[in-house]
């Protein structure tokens, strides 16, 4: 009779993680008819399609089913390989490209305190792929079955999946002194902030406005703004005076501490609670990452309870 073999899976996976049918050939060394002819029987077994043909590719809710079964056998292969490496320390294997592990972490948490976690794990061969996506987005990545677990900004656990509170992120307005001295030298005020430019991570990234209409209570305001799409280049952004951005305190630290950069608004301050959600498993693989995303987050975050903002302006959980 026939099965859903892990070489059928292993192609859906691969069509889906690489995005389309070439990549997914390469990857599984095998010619792209070969790749569409597995996903025929496998769409033939299911007795539905699998994948909706568009850009990106995106798994049908079937789709969804089998692929989250594919990371469950790679997650079982995994635990196994853990369990084995724990009976003897001094074998190594090399990981397949079919093992790893993967996770959804948005960009300000990886510039700040995600990846010491994963320290330790890493340096003790786990096959961690590290996916960044606005936070808005990451839980999609584990609802399709594509990760295993996400930071998010969503208190709501998915179907078959825990949750833990990590903590709180601040977020504070800064700006070079010479940018401040050429757009702004009064301060932030509702007539300054028009003419200063604000560096935002992309074209979803609300942040800056939000932050700005609650600085200075103001209903909606437009900003004159320009993207980089990288935590540690809006820094480098704002050092080089292209104007403010909101970031990460955690980012911004150092660099207030030196005066490279001044806080816009040291009255006013947001917070970001964050949570980690993963398949509820018994699973030695998904304890280790929950147990070094929680600890990073208990050193470097805030506790929830704790997140109001300072001076008067409440805190705010949003989306970044």
């Amino acid at each position: 009779m026939n099965a859903f073999t892990p070489d059928l899976l292993e192609c859906l996976a691969a069509i889906i993680e690489e995005g389309g049918f070439e990549k997914a050939a390469a990857r599984l060394s095998i010619t792209q008819s070969a790749v569409s002819q597995r996903l025929r029987t496998l769409e033939t077994l299911a007795g539905t399609v699998l994948l909706v043909r568009g850009r990106p590719l995106k798994p049908t809710p079937a789709g969804r089913l089998l692929l989250k079964h594919t990371m469950q056998m790679r997650l079982l292969h995994t635990d196994l390989e853990h369990d084995l490496r724990k009976l003897s320390p001094g074998a190594s294997g090399s990981a397949r490209e079919e093992d790893r592990v993967s996770i959804a972490v948005n960009a300000d948490s990886i510039a700040t305190w995600a990846l010491p976690a994963f320290d330790v794990l890493v340096r003790q061969g786990l096959p961690l792929e590290i996916i960044t996506d606005d936070q808005d987005f990451t839980q999609d990545w584990l609802r399709e079955g594509q990760v295993l677990g996400c930071v998010t900004t969503l208190k709501q656990a998915l179907r078959g999946c825990k949750v833990v509170s990590l903590g709180a992120m601040d977020y504070v307005a800064v700006a070079s002194p010479s940018a401040i001295e050429r757009f702004c030298p009064g301060g932030l005020s509702a007539h300054s902030f028009r003419k200063l430019p604000f560096v935002a991570f992309n074209r979803k990234d609300d942040l800056q406005a939000e932050f700005v209409s609650h600085a200075l209570r103001l209903k909606q305001v437009s900003l004159n703004q320009c993207f980089v799409p990288s935590s540690e280049g809006q820094v480098r952004a704002v050092l080089a005076g292209w104007g403010a951005s909101v970031i990460p305190e955690l980012l911004a630290r150092p660099y207030l501490a030196t005066g490279q950069l001044t806080n816009l608004a040291p009255s006013a301050a947001m917070s970001v609670n964050l949570y980690w959600h993963c398949w509820n498993l018994d699973s030695a693989v998904l304890n280790a990452l929950t147990t070094a995303v929680t600890s990073a987050a208990e050193q470097s975050l805030r506790t929830a309870k704790k997140s109001g903002a300072s001076g008067n302006m409440p805190a705010v959980q949003r989306s970044i």
